[in-house]
């Protein structure tokens, strides 16, 4: 979602998010990695030209790894400065914690995916889930009680509004 700039109560910029998956996955649990950024593409990121739509986390080797993540090149730089738009990307996590997420992603059939990006205290930073796919007929259901809750909580605050 590029040109997206929110700023959270706890002063993170958000630059992209993923909404589409926490349609696509029932999230179990959110964790944060840092993630090892080129200057021009920490540049475009603070641009805001990042697409996290195709993005995907991959446990190569005892690392993290970033994958189909498009950072656009920087408006600015030139020639050698630039940078690889799709390349993987490292993340930065501890070892127990890379070890204790790759047990659960073999035993229970799990995915690794990027929700977010933002900036903590000038450092980038992407909010990763583990999450089990949804099925078409779980999207559905989803959906149906998402609506159902907007539905009760309008007719709540119809009610609350008639009451005044």
């Amino acid at each position: 979602m590029a040109g997206t700039k929110k700023t959270t109560d706890d002063g993170n910029r958000v630059v992209a998010s993923n909404r589409q998956a926490r349609r696509d996955y029932e999230i179990l649990e959110t964790f944060e990695a840092g993630i090892v950024l080129r200057g021009s593409e920490v540049k475009s990121l603070r641009e805001a030209k990042v697409q996290l739509n195709d993005a995907y986390v991959r446990i190569v080797n005892g690392e993290m790894w970033l994958l189909g993540l498009h950072v656009a090149p920087y408006s600015h730089a030139t020639g050698v400065f630039g940078h690889e738009t799709d390349r993987q990307r490292k993340l930065l996590v501890h070892r127990h914690e890379i070890l204790r997420l790759r047990a659960r992603v073999d035993q229970e059939r799990l995915a690794l995916v990027p929700l977010s990006m933002y900036f903590t205290e000038g450092r980038a930073k992407v909010e990763v889930a583990l999450g089990k796919g949804r099925t078409k007929g779980d999207k559905r259901q989803a959906l149906a009680k998402k609506e159902a809750e907007s539905e009760a909580r309008a007719a709540m605050n119809r009610a609350r509004k008639g009451n005044d």
